[in-house]
């Protein structure tokens, strides 16, 4: 099923190349909106800014920070709604997916995703721009259902070496992305009266992001083929009794069905504080980089690619070969560590910012490089593990009938509660650790993070089984 395998790559990089071009705009856009609508003070865009300066005012004094981070905190607000949009709806696209199957379910979330794209468009509000947000999160499936895809046709021998190739996705993405719409956002369409009609101002990346949807819509509808129900069969290997291949993958048919939703709740409780603390360094690394190193957005957005860059490089060179014989657990283990490692260098960084200026700059090096390792590993090795625990289906090779699944592990279903966690991290995680910023400092916010991600790390030393 190598041709699925390569045709599921190339839709998710068209898909994420849409989703991260936007990415840099969002405090742009926020600051022309204000310009075009601040004098309407009952307008939803001064009804949200002062509801944001308001949240910020019970953490830490207008007087000591500049009210620009409201702007900064509206942008992390508008990426916890997509967020919280898809901690809703994941679970049901996945149920929807095992129901009517992957490609018919994907191809419907993909008119969605274009409706958001043509809102954008033409968004000359900030009502409209978070109706095309609103959109967007409630439609994008592209993920979820790639990695059902995925698991559909590979062996649990296999898998995690064919789910390598999403994070590989993300990190490409991620790091080409932005810089294209920061490109594309100073090339403005010609003047509103030339067409007679008003376009948001970064309507160019708005219709880049619209032709790639577009792409990838004709692209999955000419080339991918359903995959529900036909499933590979795996293969048992009778030399090991503890669950485990002869190549370190995680076998779970010899655990009961109990023992398999307990492992999945275990997961999706780990994928909810990971992603929690994680997208909160993240969002909150370029407020240290600006406060004690003075950088500009050229600087950052290097900063950030590096990290991409590094997380690709492993996720092609080391994740896939290693997992295979190490085991999922035991990998996912090794990123969250080394995102603890990380927050360690983070912490102690302020401390030599004005006595030690280059060892302050080689430790927000060795925290980049460290939370690289952890890109490249933990959501990759728990999507993978949490895979592994659903049942196969496909159809039974003596009666040639349809293998009965258990509702609760069923693919699409269980992938996306385990997707729905992880949302719900990425919603919360950047508010707290910006409020806990802004009030406590980065020394005691990322030393507090680092102790959660060891005692995170040390919790699963049961599912590594270690």
């Amino acid at each position: 099923m190598a041709k699925v395998e390569t045709i599921v790559f190339l839709s998710l990089v068209l898909d994420l190349f849409a989703f991260t071009i936007p990415l840099p705009l969002f405090p742009r856009l926020i600051e022309w909106y204000t310009t075009r609508e601040i004098s309407n003070p009952n307008g939803f865009l001064s009804q949200t800014l002062r509801f944001v300066s308001a949240i910020r005012g019970l953490f830490y004094k207008p007087s000591l920070h500049s009210q620009k981070w409201d702007i900064v905190l509206l942008g992390g607000l508008m990426g916890s709604v997509f967020s919280l949009l898809q901690f809703i709806v994941s679970p049901r696209i996945g149920s929807l997916s095992d129901k009517h199957g992957r490609r018919k379910v994907l191809l419907f979330t993909m008119i969605g995703n274009i409706l958001s794209a043509l809102v954008w468009i033409k968004s000359t509000t900030f009502a409209s721009y978070m109706l095309s947000r609103v959109i967007g999160g409630l439609s994008e499936g592209n993920v979820q259902l790639a990695i059902a895809i995925l698991s559909d046709v590979t062996t649990p021998e296999n898998r995690s070496k064919a789910l390598a190739h999403v994070g590989i996705a993300f990190a490409i993405c991620f790091c080409i992305g932005p810089p294209i719409g920061a490109y594309f956002a100073s090339k403005p369409l010609p003047a509103a009266n030339t067409f007679g009609v008003e376009f948001n101002i970064y309507a160019v990346p708005a219709i880049i992001t619209l032709i790639l949807l577009s792409v990838e819509t004709v692209f999955l509808i000419v080339a991918l083929p359903e995959t529900r129900g036909k499933g590979i069969k795996p293969v048992e290997n009778k030399s090991k009794s503890n669950g485990k291949s002869t190549n370190g993958a995680t076998i779970p048919k010899s655990k009961t069905i109990e023992q398999r939703i307990e492992i999945l709740k275990s997961l999706r409780t780990l994928h909810l504080l990971f992603l929690g603390i994680f997208s909160g360094v993240e969002f909150t690394l370029t407020f240290l980089t600006f406060d004690l190193f003075d950088w500009d957005n050229k600087q950052n957005g290097m900063l950030i690619g590096s990290i991409g860059i590094i997380s690709a490089l492993l996720q092609g060179g080391y994740v896939r070969r290693a997992t295979s014989k190490i085991g999922e657990g035991v990998m996912a283990r090794r990123g969250v560590s080394s995102c603890a490692l990380a927050l360690v260098f983070l912490a102690i960084l302020p401390i030599y910012v004005s006595t030690n200026f280059t060892l302050a700059l080689r430790l927000l090096q060795l925290g980049a490089v460290c939370m690289a390792f952890t890109s490249a590993t933990v959501v990759t090795s728990l999507t993978a593990f949490a895979s592994l625990q659903c049942d196969e289906g496909g159809f039974d090779i003596t009666t040639g009938k349809p293998v009965k699944v258990h509702p609760q592990l069923a693919k699409g279903k269980a992938l996306g509660k385990f997707r729905s966690s992880g949302q719900l991290g990425r919603a919360i995680g950047p508010l707290i650790a910006c409020a806990s910023y802004w009030t406590v400092g980065p020394i005691y916010t990322y030393a507090t993070g680092a102790v959660a991600m060891f005692a995170l790390s040390m919790h699963m030393r049961k599912i590594a089984g270690k």
